[in-house]
């Protein structure tokens, strides 16, 4: 029975790409600057030979490495959640998603007002918590949505649960979703609600409304091969549903752990896959390096657990989805390579992948040990980190 534990740490990079300075993004490295803070420690991931990555010099390499490890170039037109996920999921894609510096464009808004029967506030790239500040109190007193973007390819509304309630919220954000195609085809809508008085907080009960995938990934293909894609995190929205059997949308990170323990615990065949948001959402956008820090140490420290459960042919994957440097002036993604970090008891230590020539590599190398088979892009090196010819 082959499982396999696919871990995405979302927003670690480990160091700006060539193309970096076309995203303006040059001289990011997320995890560099994570490690720069005194509450970084990983001990457990240097074992497995995460400081042994091509490019990745902020901390001592490990002699003898226990696990097989690379580095991950992202070949899609972008640095967001969306299409870093599909890319990973073996879904290259040639030209970014819109985004919308100015602000959405009136007859959007129009159609999205008439829909929800409600005003809208702001409509401008903004940092989320400040956005809240700014705008809450005219939310409050008004009842219109906060509506507002990033550089990233989002729709986002703000409500305060008391004004709109989550169903509600949610309701508006299916609207969002329906009328943003085409041209206005955002990676994402999300539900961003807050509570509490001024300046308000942000509660957990995000919930993000993808695109669809424009083709069949990796998901699709283990599913069609009758076996399961168990989803933890916010995997099941970034995906849209489409291709996972079983899921479960989590308040962080640790929650995200204790769930992905609980998948690995049941008897099953085939992938399960997980988010692990805090990184980007509480301490990227936030530029919270000690935040950061902490959040990777944490990890860390519950990652004997997760080495502890694998069975004899399970093999756990750690990799990112973009960069989110927390120590550069901007709050936006940041144009990265990422880390793959692989272990399992069947997984030949030692190995350096060198650097791979798209996020796919890993949906290629998945399907492969699965044996299931699909139009999917990338190309497998299960050959290498198994030490088969």
């Amino acid at each position: 029975m082959k499982r396999v534990f696919l871990i995405v740490l979302d927003s670690v990079g480990i160091g700006e790409m060539p193309d970096a300075a076309d995203f303006g993004d040059e001289g990011s490295d997320t995890l560099a600057a994570a490690a720069a803070s005194p509450y970084f420690s990983m001990p457990n991931m240097k074992k497995l030979g995460l400081f042994n990555i091509d490019g990745v010099s902020c901390r001592p390499e490990e002699e003898a490495p226990a696990g097989a490890v690379g580095r991950m170039t992202e070949v899609s037109k972008g640095k967001d959640t969306t299409i870093g996920h599909w890319e990973i999921a073996g879904v290259i894609s040639p030209e970014p998603l819109p985004t919308f510096p100015e602000g959405f464009p009136r007859e959007l808004l129009d159609a999205f007002e008439r829909e929800t029967g409600r005003g809208v506030l702001c409509n401008l790239p903004y940092s989320g918590t400040e956005v809240i500040k700014d705008y809450g109190r005219e939310h409050v007193e008004t009842g219109n949505l906060i509506v507002y973007t990033s550089a990233d390819s989002v729709f986002q509304i703000a409500a305060h649960e008391s004004v709109v309630p989550i169903d509600e919220l949610y309701r508006y954000c299916e609207i969002a979703r329906r009328l943003c195609t085409g041209k206005y085809g955002v990676g994402r809508v999300i539900a961003r609600p807050f509570e509490g008085e001024w300046p308000y907080q942000r509660t957990s009960r995000r919930h993000d409304y993808s695109l669809k995938p424009p083709k069949a990934t990796m998901l699709d293909v283990i599913k069609e091969a009758g076996m399961e894609v168990l989803a933890v995190g916010k995997i099941n929205d970034i995906f849209a549903g489409q291709g996972i059997t079983d899921m479960v949308r989590t308040s962080g990170n640790a929650e995200g752990i204790d769930r992905t323990l609980e998948y690995m615990a049941r008897d099953f065949e085939g992938l399960c896959f997980t988010n692990l948001v805090d990184y980007d959402m509480l301490y990227g956008h936030r530029n919270d390096v000690d935040g950061y820090a902490k959040a990777l140490t944490y990890f860390d420290e519950r990652l004997p657990e997760l080495l502890a459960a694998l069975r004899d042919e399970d093999i756990l994957m750690i990799t990112a989805d973009h960069g989110c440097d927390p120590s550069t002036p901007s709050t936006d993604h940041s144009r990265e390579y990422t880390p793959l970090v692989i272990a399992g008891p069947g997984i030949r230590p030692g190995v350096n992948l060198g650097t791979r020539s798209s996020f796919a590599d890993t949906a290629a190398t998945i399907l492969d040990y699965l044996g299931a088979k699909g139009d999917i892009a990338g190309t497998s090196f299960l050959g290498q980190i198994l030490g088969q010819c």
